[in-house]
């Protein structure tokens, strides 16, 4: 379904332009929102393809043999980086596809350009649980920061077309412009949710919440990866109750027993919001990622998107 909706991503941005049709640039990216952004830039002068599945966590993902292959034929190759995706370093190293290795014209690292929020100062460490790099890696939930990563990947797209430069530029500046023109809507939702509090159970959220005013409060997680002890669970009960949070954010593919267990004792709703496009029904799209996770939290907070 995701690959569906990137194809028909692809033409309605890219495919109505009248140009000729050419030989299709192959993409790599790690995630499913790379993927849709990658697309609404190259339109139908690329073919993308995703390493981890709509559905998983990238941070917990173990390459297959096929991905491999598909690393060793890409010509572009774009990651979230800060170790969100550190397991794509081997990768790298198995295919030996030099167009698309560090510091290349084919290599594209999400992160560069994005304010950076929970900056550690250390590099890629692992912590018994899900590697962590230098900053929290989940950038993309912010739209000013896909803006950001469009521009990274239109100009690696340039370096290897640039004789589509101005097909390029324009496919990112209708993505860009569709951005401008959804988020004050989505902000001006934000008073309906200014000042709630959330517990979450992994640390997803901070680009998000500071976009659209949400306080998320704790984590469920001690660390990235880590299961949560009975004295962990006690002390966020006793935090949530303190502060009247409104419900426990959940991630698709975490297990989801600890945090039905704070969310019973507090009396609120667990909700489950998308991390990535395609983890959720009703997110084929980077913006129906957006909308649906507003709407969701609209609908825990008893109020309308």
């Amino acid at each position: 379904m995701l690959k569906a909706s990137l194809c028909a991503l692809a033409l309605a941005i890219g495919g109505a332009t009248g140009f000729p049709t050419l030989a299709a640039v192959r993409i790599v990216a790690t995630t499913s929102d790379l993927a849709a952004l990658a697309t609404a830039v190259g339109g139908d002068l690329v073919s993308v393809e995703t390493v981890v599945p709509a559905a998983g966590d990238p941070e917990a993902f173990e390459p297959r043999p096929g991905d491999v292959d598909k690393i060793r034929r890409a010509e572009i190759l774009v990651r979230v980086g800060l170790g969100y995706d550190h397991w794509l370093d081997k990768l790298l190293v198995r295919a030996g596809n030099a167009r698309v290795m560090r510091g290349q014209a084919g290599y594209v690292d999400g992160s560069v350009g994005i304010p950076l929020l929970e900056v550690r100062g250390r590099s890629v460490v692992n912590e018994d649980g899900h590697s962590h790099g230098a900053a929290n890696p989940h950038y993309w939930l912010d739209p000013h920061n896909a803006v950001i990563v469009t521009g990274g990947i239109a100009e690696a797209l340039i370096r290897r077309l640039p004789e589509q430069q101005e097909r390029i530029l324009a496919n990112r500046a209708q993505f860009v412009n569709a951005v401008g023109e959804r988020l004050p809507a989505w902000i001006a939702q934000a008073p309906s949710r200014a000042g709630a509090k959330f517990i979450a159970y992994h640390n997803s959220w901070p680009y998000f919440a500071r976009r659209f005013r949400l306080d998320v409060i704790d984590v469920i997680e001690p660390k990235p990866g880590i299961a949560p002890s009975p004295a962990h669970l006690a002390r966020l009960v006793s935090h949530g109750r303190q502060a009247q949070v409104r419900a426990v954010l959940h991630e698709p593919y975490e297990p989801v027993e600890s945090s039905r267990f704070v969310a019973d004792k507090l009396g609120i709703p667990v909700v489950v919001l998308a991390t990535s496009v395609g983890s959720l029904p009703g997110t084929d799209d980077y913006f129906a990622l957006i909308e649906l996770n507003l709407k969701l939290l609209a609908k825990a907070l008893g109020g309308s998107p």
